[in-house]
């Protein structure tokens, strides 16, 4: 288990404990930060559980060094149903969970920023069971608005 202090740690090294992005690690208070590992190819992986009567997801803030593919595996350990509603450019997927049983879903997250996860199923979004995919990196320049350079923090 991750300490309030290992937690606020991890935020800064990651670089999102900085100005207007503290928000993430105060909204998404419970669970754990994970990273997505990359395969040669540039693929990445990663897997999200539900653990036992706990309401949120394993971890609640994925990390992503870059953007590009990812392939998660999502994992219900818990007794109830529970449902996974994901981001992917151009489209969303939906996965039911139903208890003890795991998903696949094959997301594609080219830019960087948060990308939420949530289970819309009752109320388990208002009971904990939100979460973020952060993709790290920078806008490609032919991504960028064309105004003039901004301060950075």
């Amino acid at each position: 288990m991750t300490t309030a202090q290992e937690r606020a740690d991890l935020l800064d090294q990651l670089g999102l404990a900085a100005q207007n992005k503290a928000a993430l690690g105060q909204v998404l208070g419970t669970g754990s930060i994970g990273q997505a590992t990359e395969e040669s190819d540039g693929h990445m992986k990663a897997t999200i559980r539900i653990n036992p009567d706990e309401l949120t997801w394993d971890p609640s803030i994925l990390v992503m060094p870059h953007g590009g593919d990812i392939e998660l595996e999502l994992v219900n350990d818990d007794m109830n149903t529970h449902c996974a509603l994901l981001p992917s450019n151009g489209d969303r997927k939906f996965i039911w969970l139903v208890n003890h049983s795991h998903g696949h879903a094959h997301l594609n997250l080219d830019g960087p920023g948060y990308y939420w996860f949530g289970s819309p199923t009752g109320n388990d979004e208002g009971r904990g069971l939100t979460g973020s995919i952060v993709v790290l990196g920078d806008a490609p320049p032919e991504a960028r608005l064309d105004r003039p350079e901004q301060p950075r923090p």
